[in-house]
């Protein structure tokens, strides 16, 4: 019987026995990487804080298992990772990271910080357009119109 590509990663490739939060062992790293974000997180922050883009809250470096997502709308169930070009050497990390989204039920869409940086408008309609396709299970009552 051939293996399937995910049997490699162990039943839990986002950390033995990981949960979608654990604040304890996470808050510190997530504050150092706030504080350290690059200039295409701090742009992309500025468009996805406070709910304005679409009324959807988003957080930064919110805790899945052993790893952090750059941003993340749960209500939307969707992660957003801006890489830099050290993710051009590290695929097999990313894919690892994004199937370990995947598994907690959340879709992930990853942009170049350039394109951040340089198509910041393109980038935000996209995340629109992917929030879109697929309406919350989530209730929306705290939604702000926009």
């Amino acid at each position: 019987m051939k293996a399937s590509p995910r049997a490699s990663l162990g039943p839990f490739p986002c950390g033995e026995g990981s949960k979608l939060t654990n604040y304890r062992e996470r808050k510190s790293p997530a504050r150092e990487l706030r504080r350290d974000e690059t200039e295409a997180e701090q742009k992309l922050w500025s468009r996805l804080r406070d709910r304005k883009l679409g009324g959807f809250k988003f957080r930064r470096q919110f805790p899945m298992g052993v790893f952090l997502a750059d941003f993340c709308c749960v209500e939307a169930r969707l992660v957003i990772e801006a890489d830099g070009n050290h993710h051009r050497s590290r695929a097999f990390d990313d894919i690892n990271r994004a199937r370990c989204m995947e598994d907690f039920g959340f879709r992930v869409m990853r942009f170049w910080n350039h394109d951040i940086l340089t198509k910041t408008d393109s980038v935000c309609e996209q995340i629109m357009s992917e929030i879109k396709k697929y309406p919350s299970p989530i209730g929306r009552g705290r939604r702000k119109a926009g």
